[in-house]
């Protein structure tokens, strides 16, 4: 409620998040202002009665059967964004799209979106239904969307919502090779936030420090205008548990970064050889398909 009162109108959130607890904390908090706000959720794993992400299941019963599920939990009479959380495999993206078309012609649904599919799921998806927005991480420190996603989605007027846009909180400045996580922190597996690897990847979080202080900033609300800067519909969604945190991530859309700084930054990035991968190879499969 913090954050609507100071101007945040996009709030994302997933079935799987908890899984189910988060959408309930989000519908709960959000109901007094949800004419002001924007909801995004996801569906497409499978969830077993345990709690527990078992395999993908994105067949038009189960995404119809989601969005009854995540309205009842969001305490709202439609979604305005109803993403794939990952392409199912068995199952062919123009159903999916045809799946969420219903809910939209059913005034459950406002708009489509994607996560983490490759360019040509978003072209045989969007040709069913347009797609409105394509969710997948990117930051000055995971930057391969550059290569065929961000030209693809320039072409066919998609917007971008860029997850982890400060790469897990790496690029705040806040944490460095001794750094300890709790043992539930999804950061242990990832290969990305092995001492070595932070030990290495220090040369990026330098580099954004070295910018921030010269416009009075912060790292994070560095490589927070950093995005801001690339294209104008790019929409980057920092979480955060501190009102403090919120705050500083506000202020980043002031941040005017000039050509200069861009270039330098760009000059400086390209010759950082960043380490670790930032999934393991099994969650790191499940993306660009």
């Amino acid at each position: 409620r913090a954050a609507v009162e100071r101007g945040v109108t996009f709030f994302d959130t997933a079935e799987v998040y908890g899984p189910f607890t988060n959408e309930e904390l989000v519908g709960e908090a959000l109901a007094p202002m949800r004419e002001r706000v924007v909801i995004a959720t996801k569906f497409g794993f499978k969830i077993s009665v345990k709690g527990e992400q078992i395999g993908f299941d994105s067949r038009p019963e189960h995404i119809k059967e989601v969005a009854e599920a995540s309205l009842k939990r969001l305490r709202t009479d439609v979604v305005d964004l109803f993403y794939q959380h990952r392409v199912d495999p068995d199952v062919p993206i123009e159903d999916v799209a045809g799946a969420v078309k219903d809910l939209i012609r059913e005034g459950k649904v406002k708009h489509f979106g994607l996560s983490e599919p490759g360019v040509q799921t978003i072209r045989r998806a969007h040709a069913v239904h347009p797609v409105t927005a394509i969710q997948n991480e990117y930051s000055i420190w995971w930057r391969r969307p550059e290569e065929e996603v961000l030209p693809t989605l320039e072409e066919l007027g998609i917007g971008f919502v860029p997850y982890s846009p400060l790469g897990r909180g790496f690029l705040t400045g806040k944490m460095n090779e001794s750094t300890t996580f709790h043992s539930s922190d999804f950061r242990n597996k990832l290969p990305r936030f092995t001492p070595e690897a932070r030990k290495a990847n220090r040369a990026l979080v330098d580099l954004l420090g070295e910018i921030a202080k010269r416009k009075k900033a912060t790292p994070a609300q560095i490589a927070l205008a950093w995005l801001f800067a690339q294209k104008p519909w790019i929409v980057p969604i920092p979480g955060t548990t501190k009102l403090k945190r919120l705050e500083e991530n506000i202020a980043a859309t002031e941040i005017e970064l000039a050509q200069e700084d861009l270039r330098e930054i760009e000059n400086t990035a390209s010759k950082i050889d960043v380490q670790g991968a930032r999934y393991p190879e099994h969650l790191e499969q499940m993306t660009g398909r």
